[in-house]
Formats: structure tokens, sequence, C-alpha cells
């Protein structure tokens, strides 16, 4: 770390960067978090988790002032005295969905398809189940006609057949960029979500919001999902040492892992200096 001073704001993803691998985060990391924020320094979760999961998000990063969800589609503002704020919604057309589905399976084959549309507490995901889905008491199977019947927030696809950042990469040959935005967040399945959506946008939001230059955001991350914002953010781009290959090579700095509190020793070192 030899930039001066602190940052201006702080944003961290969370699965696989903030919680850990037994979903929990530690009291140590709440309390570094705490600090920061005590320093005047806005907290931001930035993750791939839907609204759907908000609850269980705010629990995990309870210092945080802004959430940037479903991987920048929803960003909501908490720290207004009269209640969260939404200030950013972007849904991706079921029928523009169905078009780019049926383009990418006509080159790699039939795809396991889920869908999140519902942005009501703890509400399922739709689809076709795959085992290999980490959390299935989240889960409703419905047909494909049923999942693209209507806007969607986020869509997941896989196929046997490929690796998931094989899969990432044709799909983004395949997708333009203007008809939806593409990554992969460490669960072997691509995510589909609006154009224009990602992380990097969802903390635009924010940074207007609060008057702050990426230049003075400092990022934490771990999977492809997170390169947007480490592109993004000047001050600084730390990956955990759990990271994607990827992310490793777009960060500044390398942490400890995860499962070692690697965002808060860096915090806490940061603080102290």
């Amino acid at each position: 770390m030899t930039r001066p001073g602190l940052p201006k704001l702080i944003a961290t993803d969370l699965d696989g960067t903030l919680v850990r691998s037994d979903e929990t985060v530690s009291a140590y990391t709440h309390e570094v978090l705490d600090r920061v924020r005590a320093a005047g320094i806005p907290v931001v979760c930035a993750t791939g988790r839907g609204p759907r999961l908000t609850e269980l998000t705010r629990n995990d990063i309870r210092a945080a002032d802004f959430l940037v969800m479903a991987g920048g589609g929803r960003v909501v503002d908490q720290s207004d005295p009269a209640g969260p704020l939404v200030l950013r919604d972007e849904r991706l057309s079921g029928e523009v969905l169905a078009r780019l589905i049926a383009d990418l399976e006509a080159v790699v084959g039939p795809l396991t398809v889920m869908v999140e549309a519902s942005d009501e507490h703890d509400a399922p995901l739709w689809g076709d189940y795959h085992p290999s889905w980490p959390y299935p008491d989240r889960f409703e199977a419905r047909t494909r006609n049923e999942c693209l019947s209507g806007d969607v927030i986020k869509a997941f696809a896989r196929t046997a057949e490929h690796h998931v950042d094989t899969l990432l990469e044709t799909a983004r040959r395949i997708i333009p960029a203007e008809v939806a935005s593409l990554t992969q967040a460490g669960l072997g399945f691509i995510e589909i979500c609006a154009p224009g959506v990602d992380k990097a946008s969802g903390l635009t939001v924010v940074a207007q919001r609060l008057g702050v230059d990426p230049a003075e955001v400092l990022v934490f991350g771990d999977m492809p999902n997170d390169l947007p914002m480490f592109a993004w953010a000047g001050w600084g781009r730390v990956a955990v040492s759990n990271a994607h290959p990827a992310v490793r090579a777009a960060s500044d700095e390398v942490t400890l892992r995860n499962d070692d509190d690697g965002v808060a020793v860096y915090l806490d070192r940061l603080l102290s200096r």
C-alpha cells in the first residue's frame, strides 16, 4: 500500500471475498468495517446476489451504506434515515433473453437455464435444476416458456460440454454487449443481465450520488464479475488469494484468502498505518 491517505469509498464483493467458505462473516471483519465507516469512508457491498437475498446481504455486511446487487442491476441507498431508496433497477426482457439463448444453443448445444425474476424476500430461482447449483432450497422447476414470459433480473446458463470460462468466451462472441451483459461468478454458470449492467456501472451510481471520483475508490473481489469494477476503481484493486487467475492478474495487490479474513486484514492495516 503505497498511496498516501485513505480512499474516499470502499467496495467489496461478498461470496468468496468477504464471506468465508462456511458462509459466515467473522466478528473481526464486522468490527473492522465499522471502523472504516467511523473513519468517514462509506462502505459499499458489490455482489452478484439478487434483491431476493437483501436481508442475508445486509446481515453479512452490516456496515454497508449502499448495496450494489444483481451484479450492478439493483442499487440501494441504505443511508437515508427515511428508509432504503432504490437508485437503480435494470431488467432484461424475456423476449430478448429467449432469442439470445436460442442463438447460443445453436452454437454450444442445449443449455441448463435458470432465471431470477422475483425480488421478493428469499424468492426461488426458476428453470432447469442442475445438481451443481449450490442452493437447491431456493429453486422452483418451471418450463423455459414460463421462465421467459416476463422481464428478469438475471439469467444463469451452463452446459456440461464447456468449462464456464470457455462458455463465457463463446457467449461474448455470439451476443453483442448492447444486447446483454455477460459474466461468471464462480458458480459454474454464465450470468446474463441487461446491457450495461456490471459492478462498475452500479458503483458509478453510488459514486455520482456521493460526489466521489472512481480514482478515489478501493475495491476487493475474487471472480470475473468483479473485473469491471477492478478496471473502474483507481485508488486500489485488491484480490483475495483464492481469487480467479484473471482477477489476481488485474489486481494491484493480493491479500489473504476469504477464509483468513483477507479484506479485514488489509483494511485493518490500512487504517493503522
